[in-house]
C-alpha cells in the first residue's frame, strides 16, 4: 500500500510539471536586448548568402552571468541555424533577467543588401 501511493504521487508530481512547462509563452525581448543582439549577428554573412532573403526564430534564455543561451532555432535553412548558433549562444550581453528561466523569442529575417 505504501509503495502504491508513493507511485500514485510520483505520477501526479511529474504530470504537473508537465503541464506547468507546457504553459510557458516565451516573451519578446526589449528593444536594448534586440539591438545587442543584431550586433552580435553582424553584417558578415551577406557573402555566405546563396538566396535574397532569409527567416528564423531563435528561442533563447539569459542565465544569471548574462550569457545568451539558445535553446532552439527554427528556420528552414540549416546552414542558418548553425550560423545563428554560433554567432549568440554563451555570448555576454548586458541584460539582466528579471527572473530566472525567463525565454525568449526573437523572429530574425536577414536580407541580402545588393
Amino acid at each position: 500500500m505504501k509503495n502504491l501511493k508513493l507511485f500514485v504521487f510520483a505520477v501526479a508530481f511529474f504530470t504537473l510539471n508537465v503541464v506547468s512547462a507546457a504553459n510557458l509563452k516565451p516573451m519578446n525581448p526589449t528593444d536594448e536586448l534586440r539591438v545587442e543582439i543584431t550586433d552580435l549577428i553582424g553584417s558578415n554573412y551577406m557573402n555566405e548568402m546563396s538566396e535574397n532573403e532569409y527567416s528564423a526564430d531563435v528561442l533563447f534564455t539569459v542565465n544569471s552571468k548574462s550569457e545568451l543561451i539558445v535553446l532552439s532555432v527554427n528556420s528552414d535553412n540549416s546552414h542558418l541555424e548553425t550560423f545563428l548558433k554560433n554567432k549568440l549562444n554563451f555570448k555576454k550581453v548586458d541584460h539582466k533577467p528579471s527572473k530566472p528561466g525567463e525565454i525568449f523569442l526573437l523572429p530574425v529575417k536577414m536580407i541580402k543588401q545588393i
